[in-house]
């Protein structure tokens, strides 16, 4: 891939999957906008892009409003003349269940992930309008957007939002020439550690272990650097065309989510009454409920104590 003379913004990549995410790009070729709420982080990860060869600026903001977003874009055409790519990465976790979670736990995870996506995304599709060039926008979902996960009710909205904002926005910014497409990364994260069942993969990734087989493949669940791929691929010529989609990727695996749609349908002459739905429900439509939460894969319990 030849990013060559592009220019990405990517936020939240001080750290983590967004940081995997700038380097990739920057190895490809491209100009980077380096964001993170830590300004040291934002540094010290544009630092390393260009020590590395690359070209970076560190923009250290907060994601959420228009003015956060109207500086990431005016710093990256002002700095490198134009704007290519957005991806908005930049997200925070306030885990509790329904009954525990205050408002504001809710509403930070959402300002954070739904209205930044929203505000930053806002921005960057009135610049490619105006530049007249097109660009890609690249948001990220969660399978806990697309399955739901226990004590993660604002997360899992939040997600779930972005994956409709995708589809969304593909058909609204078509005639401009943008392609959104919403990726579901599943990796070692500062987020995935806070998941029991995969902590143990994330502690033993950080003392220089690799991944069992079985995990990158019957969990789909690796590094960052796996992810990574996916997103410069959606930012470059090879994806012309490809867009409102939810793509998943993580470990050995790379996926497509389906769209919600409609599995069965039944029909009652003159419409259905309560009674009606309660003597037909179970054999029509409710025959074959659909699951919800994020499955565990079926690992050897020896594979996962030796991570």
């Amino acid at each position: 891939m030849d990013l060559t003379g592009n220019v990405a913004i990517v936020t939240g990549s001080g750290q983590g999957l967004g940081l995997a995410y700038a380097k990739a790009l920057a190895a490809a070729g491209a100009a980077v906008v380096v964001n993170d709420v830590v300004a040291d982080n934002a540094e010290k990860a544009a630092a390393d892009i260009a020590e590395a060869g690359g070209r970076a600026i560190a923009v250290p903001v907060a994601v959420g409003t228009a003015d956060a977003a109207q500086t990431l874009v005016s710093r990256a055409v002002e700095e490198f003349g134009r704007l290519d790519t957005v991806v908005t990465n930049a997200g925070i976790l306030r885990d509790k269940v329904l009954w525990n979670m205050a408002d504001e736990d809710f509403d930070a995870v959402i300002h954070v992930h739904l209205r930044g996506t929203f505000t930053c995304v806002r921005e960057a599709v009135r610049h490619f309008r105006e530049a007249g060039h097109g660009g890609r926008v690249v948001l990220a979902g969660s399978p806990a957007g697309q399955r739901g996960n226990f004590g993660q009710t604002n997360y899992a909205a939040a997600k779930a939002g972005i994956a409709a904002m995708a589809r969304t926005w593909a058909m609204e910014c078509a005639r401009a020439g943008v392609t959104v497409n919403a990726i579901i990364p599943n990796a070692a994260t500062a987020m995935t550690e806070t998941i029991p069942f995969l902590a143990p993969y994330v502690e033993g990734l950080k003392k220089g272990g690799p991944f069992p087989s079985v995990v990158r493949r019957a969990a789909s669940f690796g590094t960052p650097e796996d992810v990574a791929g996916l997103v410069v691929f959606l930012a470059s010529p090879a994806s012309d065309g490809i867009t409102g989609q939810c793509i998943g990727i993580g470990g050995d695996r790379l996926s497509l989510w389906s769209h919600p749609t409609e599995i069965s349908s039944a029909f009652h002459d003159g419409g259905w009454s309560a009674d009606d739905i309660a003597e037909a429900f179970t054999s029509t439509v409710g025959e074959r409920p659909e699951t919800y939460g994020i499955p565990l894969p079926n690992i050897p319990t020896t594979q996962h104590k030796s991570a």
